[in-house]
């Protein structure tokens, strides 16, 4: 039975409704009650959104009915996201953390705000998603340059946080600094587009990712769409992602999915078990990506983990069609699960599509210096591909 179990933590909090006060327990979540750690140990990260955080606040206070919560918070979080990939681009700061801590404080104002309170549950949940949406970057995907390519690129949030409160995530940092950027090689240009995800089994469970990929991925309108997260030694291309999880690492909800290597789970998709086959094949340009020099190799990793045959190097799609997975060529974990889906929803709408994973170089807490090798190679791999896309 594929169970999961949210660790929420309740808050009473004294609000202003009309002209009285009114105590409300509100549930904040496993990753905004780390926000007071993060503050004390991270000062400068914390505070870089706060005189946006400060203002979506005041204008909370004003708001009176469910359409201008709704306006007002789709807004901010656009804002957030704008603002964050403007400093970055701007001050090549090479740091994806204040984006992070930036958007759960500003989540935690709205789960806690009056009008917030006052929302049905169903209508409390559409909130936080297209807040959420809006704030990752969901909003601001327009190819609006004139370019011969489009490319539509994701990263992930910082996670392990119960471990290290200071940690980074390079594959947020490539896309925040990507997101708008043209690109030329030869002759070619290509826009590239990109995306923040959360590392919360419930959210791909829910179907974000598919909200999030397949209009662009069904439209045929883009040229290749890249999913990174970070993990190796080097840089690795995940040739053959698996179905299940098997991970035993929980998100950073603190979420225990039961999934392990003797167990692997098959995920949900809005409800019910995710359907498609246990292995799945990318078709990313590797040969022209695997020119990109730097610090690090780029390997084409063709080895998955099956329940019947262990740990091996695969040699055709065919080869695992009789195959349970319990590992993938990107693991057991989210980031082979998002190469998985962005790859089903491929085959399924744009066959011809190049999608793929990259898993990058593993970073400690924060290092400026090896992050901006990381994406500068990042650059390259796209600069290589965009002639054979």
């Amino acid at each position: 039975m594929h169970k999961i179990t949210y660790t929420l933590v309740l808050i009473c909090t004294v609000v202003f409704s009309g002209n009285s006060l009114a105590n409300v327990n509100t549930y904040l979540t496993v990753e905004e009650v780390k926000i007071g750690k993060a503050k004390k140990d991270l000062p400068q990260v914390t505070s870089q959104f706060d005189v946006l955080i400060n203002q979506f606040t005041a204008e909370l206070v004003k708001v009176d009915n469910e359409k201008s919560l709704h306006s007002l918070a789709s807004q901010f979080a656009n804002t957030l996201w704008q603002q964050a990939t403007a400093h970055m681009q701007t001050n090549k700061t090479f740091d994806d953390r204040a984006l992070y801590w930036g958007r759960l404080q500003m989540a935690k104002q709205l789960r806690v705000s009056a009008a917030f309170y006052q929302l049905p549950e169903t209508a409390q949940t559409k909130l936080m998603s297209d807040f959420e949406l809006a704030s990752r970057g969901l909003s601001d995907v327009k190819f609006t340059k004139n370019t011969d390519k489009k490319i539509l690129v994701t990263g992930f949030d910082p996670f392990y946080l119960h471990r290290n409160i200071a940690q980074s995530n390079p594959s947020g940092i490539a896309a925040i600094n990507l997101d708008g950027v043209v690109i030329e090689q030869g002759g070619v240009t290509a826009e590239i587009q990109t995306l923040i995800v959360p590392v919360r089994f419930a959210d791909f469970d829910q179907g974000m990712i598919e909200t999030m990929l397949t209009p662009y991925i069904k439209s045929g309108d883009i040229d290749m769409v890249t999913t990174i997260s970070m993990g190796r030694k080097d840089f690795y291309l995940e040739r053959f992602p698996g179905l299940r999880r098997s991970s035993v690492a929980p998100g950073n909800l603190g979420v225990y999915t039961g999934a392990n290597s003797k167990n692997p789970l098959v995920p949900f998709y809005q409800g019910k078990p995710l359907s498609g086959p246990e292995f799945v094949e990318f078709s990313l340009p590797v040969a022209a990506m695997q020119k990109a020099t730097g610090k690090y190799q780029v390997i084409d990793n063709a080895a998955i983990e099956t329940l019947q045959k262990g740990n091996f190097e695969a040699s055709s799609l065919a080869e695992l069609s009789n195959q349970t997975a319990v590992q993938g060529s990107g693991g057991g974990y989210l980031s082979n699960e998002i190469s998985y889906r962005s790859i089903l929803i491929r085959n399924q709408f744009n066959p011809d599509l190049p999608v793929g994973h990259i898993h990058t170089p593993r970073i400690k807490d924060w290092q400026k210096e090896e992050v901006k090798a990381i994406v500068e190679q990042i650059e390259q791999m796209f600069l290589h591909a965009i002639a054979d896309i």
